[in-house]
């Protein structure tokens, strides 16, 4: 049988179509046998495969759940629909599905796998009117944001450490009920086995060891990759010196922040500040 070769830059919609043929032979099924879970033809499938049609949001949503794939088709649908998300988060994000562990610092905001829906369109909405950017793909942002927390809900879902300083949490994003439901929500995941939230204080001050949001993904084979993000571009770090540098600052920061108890007993002070300012 003659394979027919999909040049990535063929199309815009090619490399989806090459991802979604490499996890179907991942798993040693035919197209006949693929299509009727995603409620298509084997012909559409086909021509899915090679960039000759564009796949459905609804197409990516059903191979996610067919090929197991922790949200990889539907990001990646996102992607190539959205050209406003950040130039190099795509990438992270399709990593950051595959990763078995996720470690993060936030500086400025909540972390995006733990922010509520009504969080994210605060941020995404409020960065559209301030840029005069369109509400359209503010939308379209705010819903790949959310996509990205599919992971977290899968059969094996990844460990997630996540380090924030002291002011995500007390910078009123989207106001003083959003705020509450967010610090809800993090008392809530934080209660998760595979869910770890630190406080970094403030009185770390000049001793914090990150002063940039920075990510560390370790993938099924053990290698880790790290992620950070400059203005209007984030980054893929595979430069294994600088990896381990990063890894050893983290590791720093997880034993001079705030422990997991303490975190938790932090985060229901300052919901519980905000509901007593609220009445």
């Amino acid at each position: 049988m003659n394979k027919k070769k999909i040049d990535p830059e063929s199309s815009p919609w090619a490399p989806f179509g090459i991802q979604l043929r490499n996890f179907r032979e991942a798993r040693g099924l035919l197209l006949d046998d693929l299509a009727p879970l995603l409620e298509c033809s084997p012909s559409h499938l086909s021509y899915v495969e090679l960039a000759h049609r564009p796949p459905s949001r609804k197409l990516a949503e059903l191979a996610d759940i067919a090929l197991d794939t922790g949200g990889t088709m539907l990001l990646m649908w996102y992607q190539l629909k959205n050209a406003a998300i950040l130039e190099g988060f795509p990438e992270f994000a399709h990593y950051e599905a595959l990763a078995e562990q996720i470690r993060t610092i936030e500086i400025n905001v909540i972390n995006g796998l733990l922010q509520t829906r009504a969080y994210a369109t605060a941020i995404e909405m409020g960065h559209a009117r301030q840029t005069g950017g369109s509400e359209k793909l503010a939308a379209e942002r705010i819903e790949f944001r959310l996509a990205r927390q599919k992971i977290l809900e899968r059969a094996a879902p990844p460990l997630l450490h996540v380090a924030m300083d002291e002011g995500c949490f007390r910078r009123i994003i989207g106001g003083r009920d959003v705020m509450i439901e967010q610090l809800l929500h993090l008392e809530q995941m934080s209660m998760r086995p595979n869910v770890v939230i630190q406080v970094v204080p403030y009185s770390l001050g000049e001793h914090r060891p990150f002063t940039h949001m920075a990510t560390l993904l370790t993938m099924p084979n053990r290698k880790v990759l790290a992620y950070g993000e400059v203005e209007q571009r984030g980054f893929i770090d595979r430069d294994t010196k600088s990896v381990a540098a990063l890894t050893r600052s983290y590791d720093r920061l997880a034993v001079e922040a705030h422990g997991q108890a303490e975190s938790l007993a932090f985060m229901r002070a300052t919901r519980r500040d905000l509901e007593w300012m609220s009445t």
